[in-house]
């Protein structure tokens, strides 16, 4: 008896690679996606009996909600992203997507260095358009994950390193990658953007998604290698990390300057 085949699988996968169309490559596709979705889902199974554990160990409520958040965020991401990697080089032909020569390793790891760069420009543009409609800066996901990082500090790999390649995978090189055969570039990045700013929750900065997809896109696109959109990627959320779990000494450090300058102001008053 034949197999039936899925019309929507079917068509979003169709042209998942350029050099092959073969089965093994649509079903890696497609584990990707049921990994990342397993990610954003799994820990909810053990949030009562972790957030348990904690308090029976003794814990406030805040603190032991911030330790739950943490630790089912590491094991979660931490576990699908090795099952992804195994997925992911097991098909040889997963990444033959673009035409033409890829980028050599080098080059593409200072392009990575280099679109980190452009993703600081855009973020800072993206923000202060939002902030000129009338939207606030900042974002809760950001600040709920360094809340949840200063409690189980292991919770860093899982923002820094499992998550931006586990997010490349799926939105440049399932979503994206999959879209740009059939559709435009610009198609293929607002969809990709559209689907990263509904995983993170954060319609209002929709805007910041987009560049944020843009540039890693045109990375990916430059490049033909998914390493470097992964380099930007986690070099972007490594230097976020960085600043925010260090905003009191910056700011201790800002007012310090301050001083000094007022310091040197009135000296120069007194004893020109």
């Amino acid at each position: 008896m034949a197999n039936k085949k899925n019309p929507l699988i079917d068509t979003f996968f169709k042209n998942s690679g350029t050099k092959t169309k073969g089965k093994k490559t649509k079903k890696t596709s497609l584990y990707v996606l049921l990994i990342f979705i397993a990610i954003q889902l799994s820990p909810v199974l053990f949030i009562n009996s972790t957030y348990d554990y904690f308090i029976g160990q003794g814990m406030e409520p805040d603190t032991a909600q911030a330790a739950t958040s943490g630790w089912l965020i590491f094991l979660a991401m931490g576990i699908g992203f090795a099952i992804a990697l195994i997925v992911v080089f097991r098909d040889k032909k997963f990444f033959d997507i673009w035409k033409g020569k890829k980028l050599g390793i080098g080059w593409a790891i200072l392009w990575g260095f280099f679109g980190f760069l452009l993703l600081i420009i855009g973020q800072s543009l993206a923000a202060l358009i939002e902030l000129a409609i009338g939207i606030d800066p900042g974002s809760e996901n950001t600040s709920n994950l360094v809340s949840i990082a200063e409690v189980v500090p292991a919770a860093i790999f899982a923002v820094v390193l499992f998550g931006p390649v586990m997010e490349e995978l799926v939105f440049r090189r399932v979503i994206f990658g999959s879209m740009i055969q059939t559709t435009n570039f610009w198609i293929a990045t607002a969809v990709s953007a559209l689907v990263f700013a509904a995983v993170h929750l954060e319609f209002t900065h929709l805007l910041l998604y987009f560049t944020t997809g843009l540039i890693l896109a045109f990375l990916y696109q430059k490049t033909k290698r998914i390493l470097t959109p992964i380099i930007a990627h986690i070099l972007l959320n490594g230097y976020v990390m960085l600043i925010q779990l260090n905003m009191d000494k910056i700011n201790r450090f800002i007012e310090r300057m301050e001083q000094l300058e007022q310091i040197q102001f009135i000296t120069q008053i007194f004893f020109r």
